[in-house]
This record gives C-alpha cells, sequence and structure tokens, in this order.
C-alpha cells in the first residue's frame, strides 16, 4: 500500500483506459474524497454501489449500477438496475459486472491491517474479483472509522494506494417510530420467543420491533446489517453475551459506530456468509423481519417497485425468507401499515401487478392485526389478511375482488 497525496491519485485515475467499472462502499461508508478525485479524473466511467447514500455525479458520461437503490440513486436518470438476491451479488462481480477499480474507506492501518469497520456487504467479493483481472483496490484511511473483525480486515499488501481523510463518518437522519409503526413493533415482538436468533431491515418498524424486545433474554443476532436498536438491546441486557453480533454492515449513529470500534463481540462478514440460506438455516428460532410496499392476498411482498418503477430491490429479503423457513423453529415475518398515508392508498391489494419479492411468509403483521400464513390453505391466508391485516376502509373492495379471483371470501 503506498499513500499517496490526492493530486497523485487524480494522475492514477486519468490513466485508466475505456470507461471503468467502479465499485464503491455504500451505505454511510462511501469514501467520498476518493469518489471526488475519481469523477474529476474520468471523463466516462460506471459506478457499482449498493444502497448508496448521499449525493452522487449526476452528469453524462456517469453510469450509476446497483441491484439495491439507495437514496443517493433512486429516481436518476442514469441508473442501471440489476436484479439479484444480495447473497448472489458478489457472483456478479465475478463474471457480468467485473470491475477495473475498488475503492472503500478504511480505519487507520494497525499490524499490517485495516478494517472495512461498518461495511463489509460486497466488498471482500469486490476485491478478489478485481485483483483476479489485475485491477486497482484504493483505500480513503479514516481513523473515524471502526476497527472491526472478522471479514472486515484487510492486509495492507491488498491495497494499491491509499489516500488519508479524517472525517466524520455519515448516520442515517434519527426519526421516533410514529404510533403505526410502534403499534407493528409489539405485534412482531409477541412472535419473538427468548433465545431467538434476530433479522431485521432498515426502516421505522424494524425500528419499533426492537424498541419493543428489551424485556426478552438470550437475543442473538444474525443480519446482513444492524442499527441503533441492536445497541439498545445491549444496553438492556437483552443480548446473550456468548453469541457474536454477526452481520454485514451496521447502519446508525456514532454511540453505535464507538460501541463496535475493537469489539470482539461483533463480527462483521460478507455477504456470501451472512446472506447464505443454509446458513441462516443453522440458526435455530431465527426470526426474520422484513418490510414491504405492498402485499396481496396469495400473501406475496413486493418491497421493490412503486407503481412500476425501481424503488429498492430484492435486498436480502429472499435469502432471510427462505433461510427463516428452514431454521429450526423460525419464521419470516412481513411487517407493514395498512395504509400509505402520501400515497392515500391500502398497501393491501388483490395481486400485485409487479415483481414479487418474496412469498410464503410465516406472518404477515400491521398496525391492524396479525395474519398467520403457513400452515393455512390459500383461502384461509386470504381471508386472514383481509380480516387482520388490511385497513377497515379497505376490506369490503378486497373482499369483492378476491371473490373475482376465486377466493371464497366471507
Amino acid at each position: 500500500m503506498r499513500v499517496i497525496s490526492e493530486g497523485r491519485l487524480r494522475a492514477v485515475l486519468a490513466s485508466l483506459p475505456g470507461r471503468p467499472r467502479v465499485v464503491a462502499g455504500g451505505n454511510f461508508a462511501t469514501p467520498r474524497r476518493i469518489l471526488a478525485v475519481l469523477d474529476d479524473a474520468l471523463p466516462e466511467y460506471r459506478l457499482f454501489m449498493l444502497n448508496a447514500q448521499g449525493d452522487l455525479p449526476d452528469r453524462d458520461g456517469v453510469d450509476l449500477e446497483t441491484p439495491f437503490v439507495g437514496a443517493g440513486m433512486r429516481g436518476r436518470r442514469n441508473l442501471r438496475y440489476f436484479p439479484s438476491r444480495l447473497s448472489l451479488v458478489p457472483n456478479l462481480l465475478k463474471d457480468p459486472l467485473p470491475p477495473d477499480v475498488v475503492v472503500v474507506q478504511t480505519s487507520l492501518p494497525e499490524g499490517g491491517t485495516v478494517s472495512l469497520g461498518i461495511e463489509v456487504n460486497i466488498l471482500p467479493a469486490a476485491i478478489e474479483a478485481v485483483r483476479a483481472r489485475g485491477g486497482l483496490v484504493i483505500a480513503q484511511l479514516n481513523p473515524r472509522m471502526p476497527y472491526t473483525y472478522g471479514d472486515a480486515v484487510l492486509p495492507i499488501d491488498e491495497i494499491d494506494h491509499a489516500i488519508e481523510s479524517d472525517e466524520p463518518l455519515a448516520t442515517p437522519a434519527t426519526r421516533p417510530p410514529g404510533e403505526t409503526a410502534t403499534r407493528i413493533g409489539r405485534r412482531v415482538a409477541d412472535l419473538v420467543p427468548e433465545h431467538a436468533t434476530l433479522q431485521l431491515g432498515i426502516g421505522a418498524v424494524p425500528d419499533a420491533v426492537l424498541a419493543s424486545l428489551l424485556d426478552r433474554r438470550g437475543l442473538g443476532v444474525w443480519s446482513e446489517m444492524f442499527s441503533d436498536g441492536v445497541l439498545a438491546l445491549e444496553k438492556a441486557g437483552a443480548l446473550d453475551a456468548t453469541t457474536p453480533v454477526t452481520a454485514s454492515f451496521a447502519f446508525g449513529g456514532r454511540e453505535l459506530y464507538d460501541w463496535v470500534d475493537h469489539n470482539e463481540r461483533v463480527r462483521m462478514l460478507r455477504t456470501e456468509k451472512t446472506n447464505d440460506p443454509s446458513l441462516i438455516a443453522r440458526r435455530p428460532r431465527l426470526i426474520s423481519v422484513n418490510s414491504a410496499l405492498q402485499v396481496d392476498l396469495y400473501a406475496q411482498a413486493n418491497a421493490s417497485r412503486v407503481r412500476g418503477v425501481v424503488y429498492s430491490g430484492f435486498g436480502g429479503q429472499t435469502d432471510f425468507v427462505v433461510g427463516a423457513l428452514h431454521s429450526p423453529g423460525g419464521h419470516a415475518v412481513i411487517a407493514l401499515p395498512s395504509w400509505h398515508p402520501r400515497a392515500d392508498v391500502s398497501t393491501v391489494i388483490p395481486r400485485l401487478a409487479g415483481p414479487v419479492t418474496s412469498f410464503q411468509h410465516s406472518y404477515i403483521v400491521s398496525e391492524q392485526g396479525t395474519a398467520t400464513i403457513w400452515g393455512h390453505d390459500a383461502a384461509s391466508q386470504a381471508q386472514q389478511i383481509v380480516d387482520q391485516v388490511a385497513h377497515p376502509s379497505a376490506r369490503d373492495d378486497l373482499r369483492e375482488q378476491g371473490r373475482r379471483l376465486g377466493f371464497p371470501l366471507d
């Protein structure tokens, strides 16, 4: 690893031929100083990121690529969306979408290594793929980046060039769960036994679920990500002290980042491990809790598109639904509000019109109630979704539309 100036880095990047594909760390670990230099040095390139946050280049010559759309890419005219389960994204980088450059933000070196900190995810696979084709690995060394263990640890000889940057890590805006999310969180918490292993996604509903579990004991975490709510569980004594918190990235505030720094109880693994359904299934009582934009009377969930336009993507939902269903004592839960306040429409519809993100869940939960899906015939599933999950103002129409679809709804 050679530590160089930003001017020297610009010269290195400017010498790249063609339209290189650049894989960058996403979420809240994006190496923005490197990306600024890169955007100045290259007239044309492809930028591949997962759940990108904040401002990204928006000009001719730059294509944004992702299998999971974050706020930084959502609605962009230069977006190319590649549908993929999160567990399979590393395979995209091996063959169909090989990188020419990988840029990461890391901790400072320790003992000949650096740490990817709060964002492991697909980055180890990207580094292996770019090494296999003789490309570049560039690091932004930041003393604010926590040093985490597991697959986050990277030998410095895997890095070609590095620049130094002492900048605070970005954090998500804090939004206390509203009344609807809180009610959903309590209903989901009723489905979580003692000594369960948790997987929760991003958003108000998963946060509300965690806030409703503070009185549990012996909980574990095996998830693609974890947030501030997991730290709250730790403070409340709800986590099993003998079981490491296992995830692929952290999505939270500075207190969470301080907690994971040099914390042996936190193990950050690459996506191929955290999201492998066979490894998920080995965790007893794995309770997977994910949100959706819509569900239908067939108990299918749409978590990726709004009015036909991609909003996010499959993410890890499909991986964890399958893994949880195979876990001894495990359950796959879809949790969502029954009504979308801004669009002023029901989130429960007769039949999804677009792609299905996941299906065959254990439970579907809204603030209205809980539908038990697994073990019930299709007619009973549809009846429960109407009676227990849908908003009261949508139920009559759902019954009528459901009958037209062949469901004998009361």
